[in-house]
């Protein structure tokens, strides 16, 4: 299982968003840090088979992530991800599954043990629009996991979510990287310093570091403020 990212650029009228980046990325958890602008978002895209790039490619065992057999076994949770405020977290989930087009009798199953995973089990019948923030986070983490995907994709997960939430989430994560490829873009430094098995860092479109990030190499947050300053946390 590999998602190969080959000489990958975009650019947006003269700015360069992304920089010929390169990466191969096997089962783990890799954790994204960078500033707001950093180019996060828009390599998570191209990575998704949602934005195309200028230049380079993106495969997954030989796959072109364009292609209908990689959507299925994708999961993704945008930044700010759609929802119909009238549907309950339950009736949302079955037509995310519809739109996946997931097997109606076994979704069911499947999305009550995940309602259950992100601490919603007993929010299914209520409608999102009385959810909090923290809560439509959780639900949008629910629906990127629907089709049992291999490569997850989870852009800002995190945000809104209150302390003990962060907590749920990291355990979470730890266990599907166990099994699958999990790329989690952030700002915030602590969601991903204990759990990533590889720390990716971008600034100004550029992979700027790459790596095990360990005790050695010093406190992560701090290399994160010298490059990016106060105001990125």
């Amino acid at each position: 299982m590999e998602l190969i990212i080959e000489n990958l650029s975009k650019s947006y009228k003269d700015k360069k968003v992304v920089e010929n980046i390169s990466l191969s990325l096997k089962q783990g958890v890799y954790g994204l840090l960078g500033a707001n602008g950093a180019g996060k978002t828009t390599l998570m895209r191209m990575l998704c088979g949602i934005l195309k790039a200028d230049t380079g490619s993106v495969t997954f065992d030989g796959i072109s992530v364009a292609s209908e057999e990689y959507r299925d076994v994708l999961g993704y949770l945008p930044q700010d991800f759609g929802y119909y405020p009238e549907f309950t977290g339950m009736e949302f989930l079955m037509y995310m599954a519809s739109l996946k087009g997931l097997n109606k009798a076994s979704t069911k199953k499947k999305a009550t043990e995940l309602m259950d995973l992100v601490g919603l089990g007993d929010k299914g019948r209520k409608k999102i629009k009385t959810y909090s923030g923290g809560m439509k986070q959780r639900l949008g983490i629910a629906q990127a996991l629907l089709n049992d995907p291999k490569v997850i994709i989870l852009d800002e997960p995190t945000v809104g979510l209150d302390p003990r939430e962060r907590v749920r989430f990291r355990n979470m994560i730890a266990e599907l990287g166990k099994e699958n490829i999990v790329l989690l873009s952030t700002h915030i430094v602590s969601d991903i310093e204990h759990i990533a098995d590889v720390v990716l860092m971008m600034k100004e479109g550029k992979l700027i570091y790459r790596g095990k990030w360990t005790e050695e190499n010093g406190d992560l947050e701090e290399f994160y403020l010298e490059q990016f300053g106060e105001g990125a946390l």
